[in-house]
């Protein structure tokens, strides 16, 4: 998957500005999927300009900078269309919170412990923030297609970020009760 693919959808979903898909789209309902900053997302609407793949048209205003509203293309529609139809591999998963864990065995487990609790209130924060979506509920009859895709969506983070949250409370329960490392080797 790439930041194309991802403006891409946005773009059929509306025209927009570089500064809305940062604001509405990308802060507002996508980072949690995929994040990019606004350098990012102004490199990337450039290249699909040169691949024909959404168009560019200059908003004057008088009051403020002129405005660049993106429009996607018959092409840029095709080429969304393709990429949906094409199996996705297992993304590559770095996580390093979880490669410090697996070395951690000389910390103190005050400092194990302080980490995994640092995560744990990083994880409730996004928990909450994905809780606060407005997406209608899957049993809601009158709910859109496209809002019943963005809550399937929604759902699975939303699953995955409890099942994270669990994990760290048995985390932090299990390196509590064990016996600290001997203090010749622990980590000044």
């Amino acid at each position: 998957m790439s930041l194309a693919h991802v403006i891409l959808g946005l773009l059929q979903q509306q025209a927009m500005t570089g500064y809305d898909l940062k604001t509405s789209c990308f802060d507002q309902c996508i980072a949690h999927l995929w994040p990019a900053d606004q350098a990012q997302i102004y490199r990337t609407l450039e290249k699909l300009v040169e691949q024909s793949y959404i168009t560019c048209r200059i908003e004057i205003q008088h009051d403020r900078p002129n405005r660049k509203i993106y429009s996607i293309t018959e092409s840029g529609k095709a080429e969304l269309l393709r990429w949906l139809g094409i199996h996705q591999s297992l993304p590559i998963v770095r996580e390093p919170m979880l490669i410090q864990l697996h070395f951690a065995e000389q910390l103190p487990n005050e400092t194990i412990i302080h980490l995994l609790e640092q995560q744990l209130a990083a994880r409730n924060e996004k928990l909450a923030e994905c809780e606060t979506i407005d997406l209608p509920i899957l049993s809601d009859e009158s709910a859109s297609r496209e809002q019943v895709m963005q809550r399937l969506v929604l759902e699975l983070v939303i699953r995955r970020e409890q099942i994270y949250i669990d994990w760290l409370k048995t985390a932090i329960n299990v390196i509590g009760q064990q016996k600290p490392y001997p203090s010749q080797y622990q980590i000044l």
